[in-house]
């Protein structure tokens, strides 16, 4: 495998652990919440600002205010969650020039041109019963609130900064399901996937 290998993700599929299998399997690096500190230590700016902000849109106000974001004000600032979202792409970047890893989240399929990109979603009845599994004696019906606000921040963010839809098929090379077959056959999917990859 040459390339970087992008996983998007709905909350409760069970992507992040599928990232660690693919890397595993594949004997590459794979890279998630680390990209926060590594991000934030290139940039020399507060890990704990880039777990503020970390897959959250940015927070305006007023958005009838535009003028405090225009380029040509003379009082204009670039809102801090851009300049995090700017430094994860560089380090997204450069862990991809060093060779093939596998990267979760972060818009990572739209900031690398040469990656594989991989979306994993599941019925909302598999989601909540993965998440009970992880974290038990949760309400089923908070754990579903919880999921869809999970997602919606996600969705949010994305479209922010890409501008494309999060969770369409044709913006991903390959979409999998996992409630059916688990993290377990979704692996042994995305491997057959890979090997066809030129």
């Amino acid at each position: 495998m040459e390339r970087a290998i992008t996983i998007s993700r709905e909350f409760g599929s069970g992507g992040r652990e599928l990232g660690v299998k693919l890397a595993e399997s594949l004997g590459i690096p794979f890279y998630d919440k680390e990209l926060i500190s590594m991000a934030a230590e290139e940039s020399d700016m507060s890990e704990d600002a880039f777990l503020h902000y970390d897959e959250n849109m940015p927070f305006i106000k007023d958005p009838l205010d535009r003028h405090f974001y225009s380029p040509f004000s003379s009082i204009y600032q670039v809102p801090m969650s851009d300049q995090i979202f700017l430094a994860q792409s560089r380090v997204i970047r450069k862990l991809a020039d060093q060779g093939p890893c596998v990267i979760v989240g972060r818009c990572a399929d739209m900031v690398l041109e040469n990656s594989v990109n991989l979306f994993i979603y599941a019925r909302m009845k598999d989601r909540i019963r993965r998440m009970n599994s992880l974290e038990t004696g949760v309400d089923p019906v908070k754990m579903e609130s919880r999921i869809r606000e999970v997602d919606r921040k996600r969705k949010d963010y994305y479209q922010y900064y890409t501008g494309n839809e999060w969770g369409k098929a044709q913006n991903y090379h390959l979409s999998l399901e996992s409630g059916l077959v688990g993290v377990d056959g979704c692996l042994k999917a995305v491997l057959a996937y890979l090997e066809s990859v030129q």
